[in-house]
C-alpha cells in the first residue's frame, strides 16, 4: 500500500475509502497544517492529499522529501501549488474538476440576486425588525434585461450562464478563446477584458487565478463597468484588488459586490464588512455533501491511477 498523508478532514465515507486503498494518515481534528508540519509529516510518504489551505509554494516543494510523487489537490484550483517547482520535482500535481460545477454555479447565482436585490441590508433589517413595507422600500435591480458578464467561460461560467439566462439575462463573456456555438448558447463573445466590463451591468468573475489574471479587476479596470454595476466573485480572490473595488463601492462607481472568495482567507478586506451592498459568503462555492465527497473521492481517485499507471487524467502539470 501506498503512504498518503491526508491535510485537511474528509467527510468520513471518504476517509473510509481512502484507508482501503492506501496507509492513510488523517488530520482528525481538521487542524490547519503549517508548511514546516507538513514538510516533516511527509517523510516516509508517497503522496499527498492537499488542500486550498495549504501553501505549496516553491520553498515548500523543493523541501518534501524525494519519496513524494504526486500532490493530489481537493479543490479545482491549483493556485495553492507552484506548479513548475513540482514539475521540477517530478511531482504531479492533480485537481478535482467537473464535479463541483454545479453546486459553485449555484453559490454565483445567489452572489448575483443577493447582491442585485440588496439581501444583506434585507436581512439586517428583518433581523432588527426595522422594516416596514413601502413603494421604494429596499429598491434594488431586476435581472430580466440585464446584462451579465461572464468572466472566464469554462464549466462553471457556462452553467452560471445557462441559470442566468433563464432569469432573463443577456449574456456576454471574455474568455482566452471563443466557443463552439453549442457551448455560447447565445451568448456574446468579447475578444478582450475592456469591451466585456463595458457593457456589464452585472460581472461575475469565474476565471482560473494565475498570473496573468491576479488583480485583474483593479482601479483601472473597474472604470471600464457602467456606473452602478455589480460585480461577483465565485472564483479566486487573487483576481480583484480588494482596495480598488472598496473604492468603486464608496464612490458608487459599483453599485454592489457578492464575493464568496477573497484574499487572505479567512481574513478577508474589513473594508467590505463596513458596506451594506456587500453581499458576502465565507467560501461555500462546493459546500454541497453530495458535492465535497465527489471532490475527495476523485483526487482519492487521481492518486490511485496515478499509482497504478504513472499518470493520471486529471493531471496539471
Amino acid at each position: 500500500m501506498k503512504k498518503i498523508l491526508i491535510t485537511r478532514k474528509l467527510l468520513r465515507e471518504c476517509e473510509d475509502k481512502a484507508a482501503k486503498i492506501f496507509e492513510a494518515s488523517f488530520n482528525s481534528n481538521d487542524e490547519l497544517y503549517s508548511q514546516s508540519k507538513v514538510i516533516e509529516m511527509s517523510k516516509g510518504y508517497d503522496g499527498i492529499l492537499t488542500s486550498l489551505t495549504d501553501k505549496m509554494d516553491a520553498e515548500t516543494i523543493n523541501k518534501l522529501p524525494d519519496t513524494i510523487k504526486i500532490l493530489s489537490n481537493f479543490a479545482v484550483g491549483f493556485g495553492n501549488i507552484d506548479l513548475e517547482a513540482a514539475k521540477k520535482r517530478g511531482i504531479a500535481v492533480t485537481n478535482t474538476p467537473d464535479v463541483l460545477t454545479d453546486a459553485t454555479a449555484e453559490i454565483g447565482i445567489l452572489l448575483i440576486l443577493g447582491a442585485c436585490r440588496r439581501a444583506h441590508e434585507g436581512i439586517l433589517d428583518a433581523k432588527e425588525s426595522n422594516w416596514k413595507w413601502s413603494a421604494d422600500y429596499l429598491i434594488g435591480k431586476q435581472l430580466t434585461g440585464s446584462r451579465l458578464g461572464i468572466l472566464g467561460m469554462g464549466r462553471i461560467g457556462q452553467k452560471i450562464a445557462k441559470i442566468a439566462k433563464s432569469l432573463g439575462m443577456i449574456i456576454h463573456y471574455h474568455n482566452r478563446s471563443k466557443l463552439s456555438n453549442e457551448k455560447e448558447d447565445g451568448a456574446i463573445y468579447h475578444d478582450n477584458l475592456k469591451d466585456l466590463l463595458s457593457v456589464s451591468d452585472v460581472l461575475s468573475v469565474c476565471c482560473p487565478a494565475s498570473k496573468e489574471t491576479i488583480d485583474m479587476i483593479n482601479k483601472d479596470t473597474i472604470e471600464y463597468l457602467p456606473k452602478g454595476a455589480v460585480v461577483t466573485n465565485v472564483a479566486r480572490g487573487d483576481i480583484i484588488d480588494d482596495e480598488a473595488l472598496i473604492d468603486a463601492l464608496d464612490r458608487r462607481k459599483v453599485y454592489a459586490v457578492g464575493l464568496d472568495v477573497y484574499k487572505n482567507e479567512p481574513n478577508l478586506n474589513p473594508g467590505y464588512l463596513k458596506h451594506k451592498s456587500a453581499f458576502i459568503l465565507p467560501h461555500l462555492g462546493s459546500a454541497t455533501k453530495e458535492t465535497r465527497t465527489a471532490m475527495a473521492n476523485l483526487a482519492i481517485d487521481n492518486i490511485d491511477e496515478f499509482f497504478k499507471t504513472g499518470n493520471c487524467t486529471n493531471k496539471v502539470n
